[in-house]
């Protein structure tokens, strides 16, 4: 994907990019880098170790950072079996447990023209952005990798992880639809009703009426063939089986009533706001076209998506909320506890 300041790149979930902000006239250049990196890395093994370090520098900084450790937690529960369920990072073990051969298998396996896409946006000609990469993007032929469907949890399931923290850190949730399903316009409005800002239901309920939080969230992250649904919270251990309760209590109102008509209009206001609002940053719209390649979505203008959420109705989120709500749940919680001691609260 080509967009950011400078080069750099991130691995998510499911992806890998490679990304430069450039000029107009530096796009070859761009292109001719980015191809180069992508196609015909060195990996010397100086760098290698060098980056290794780092990367388990981080690991260690992440699990200093229960708020942020606590969602991978979460997906490793959600998806016990399965790599979607692994951290980004990897662990120790894993990083440290490869070498200079091993990576330019990886590449060899995993880098081939079935898995690339090329996304970009802003001042760019589409036919002139195709023959260079044509030109410089040589990597090898081959067909998108296949992975094993990312099953659901079929029963409830807790992870707690016994830490002598200041805040018990709280995901609370399940697994939902994939990136191209058509009812996850449906989501996103009841993913802003429960938990998408100071008006929601969560924050209104355990922050501003009983200050039990000062972080509390739901969140959405849809892949390929799955996708989850969560709610974060932050509070004092005393208060996290209080905290879980009305978590739980406002997920299972939902489920059952559905939403009110001035919640699926404020919040369908907010969405598309925030989307035409995105439209304006040439990264968000070459981020959005690329995931939607890579998952198999659809390709929308802003106009269409508009639309989608507009054809939101009472019913479709009633209907939604009731399916995707009533699955079986997953919690995990960082906190000075015993697992013993929250097993009654799934």
């Amino acid at each position: 994907m080509i967009s950011g300041k400078g080069r750099n790149s991130r691995t998510s979930v499911e992806t890998t990019a490679y990304y430069a902000r450039v000029l107009k006239a530096d796009i070859p250049l761009a292109i001719d880098v980015l191809s180069d990196i992508l196609a015909n890395p060195t990996f010397d093994p100086e760098e290698l170790n060098r980056e290794q370090s780092v990367i388990v520098q981080e690991i260690g900084a992440t699990e200093d950072a229960p708020d942020d450790r606590i969602h991978d937690i979460f997906s490793e529960t959600l998806w016990p079996d399965h790599p979607i369920g692994l951290p980004i990072l990897g662990t120790r073990d894993t990083v440290g447990g490869f070498d200079h051969a091993q990576s330019v298998a990886f590449r060899s396996r995993h880098y081939l023209t079935g898995n690339a896409v090329v996304a970009a946006a802003g001042n760019v000609d589409h036919d002139d952005l195709v023959a260079l990469t044509e030109v410089h993007l040589g990597l090898s032929g081959g067909q998108r990798s296949q992975r094993p469907v990312a099953k659901a949890t079929n029963s409830s399931r807790i992870a707690v992880v016994n830490k002598d923290t200041e805040q018990a850190h709280i995901c609370y949730g399940v697994s939902t639809l994939n990136a191209h399903h058509p009812d996850r316009f449906a989501l996103n409005i009841l993913d802003g009703v429960l938990g998408g800002g100071m008006s929601s239901r969560l924050f209104q309920e355990i922050r501003e009426k009983r200050g039990l939080a000062y972080a509390v969230y739901s969140f959405t992250a849809l892949y390929q063939d799955t996708g989850e649904f969560g709610i974060y919270a932050g509070t004092r251990p005393e208060n996290a089986e209080e905290v879980i309760r009305l978590v739980q209590n406002e997920v299972e109102k939902i489920a059952e009533h559905g939403v009110t008509a001035e919640e699926l209009d404020r919040v369908r206001q907010a969405a598309k706001g925030h989307l035409v609002l995105g439209m304006e940053s040439t990264r968000n719209r070459m981020t959005r076209l690329g995931k939607n390649e890579v998952t198999g979505g659809e390709i929308l203008s802003a106009d269409e998506i508009m639309e989608r959420f507009n054809a939101v109705t009472m019913d479709d989120l009633k209907r939604v909320s009731g399916e995707v709500l009533s699955d079986e749940k997953v919690l995990a919680v960082i906190g000075p506890f015993e697992p013993s001691s929250l097993e009654h609260l799934v």
